[in-house]
């Protein structure tokens, strides 16, 4: 099979542009070695240890709603538990290349996979 290479998501809060819209829904793809190592030696990321996840998540997010250009402006501009979720997100399909997690229901003990990657229990 096939190696996946974008993953879907849905923002906690979402994104708001210039313009209002809110845009929760967007994709990331893996990321390289080379995307690893482009923030080392970016400025913002010298004078500010703590901008380098915004550079990294700028590279990785392909889209963000309607927004297909995804560059640190934009993430700079997101609400923390957005980036927190991204974050997240980066090292789930980053290390272990998927996005589901196994979970134990609190009333049956039962137990059963999600998708962490967005969309509502009982969609596909």
């Amino acid at each position: 099979h096939r190696l996946r290479t974008e993953f879907e998501f849905e923002l906690p809060r979402g994104y708001v542009d210039e313009a209002g819209t809110v845009h929760r829904h967007g994709s990331m793809r893996l990321a390289t070695a080379r995307d690893e190592l482009r923030p080392q030696i970016d400025l913002r990321v010298k004078e500010n240890p703590a901008y380098l996840s915004v550079v990294l998540l700028s590279q990785v997010i392909t889209r963000l709603g309607a927004i297909t250009d995804v560059h640190a402006g934009v993430v700079e501009r997101m609400y923390a538990t957005d980036v927190a979720f991204l974050q997240d997100f980066y090292r789930r399909v980053n290390s272990e290349g998927h996005t589901r997690a196994a979970v134990t229901c609190p009333h049956c003990e039962g137990g059963f996979e999600v998708d962490l990657s967005g969309g509502r229990l009982g969609e596909s």
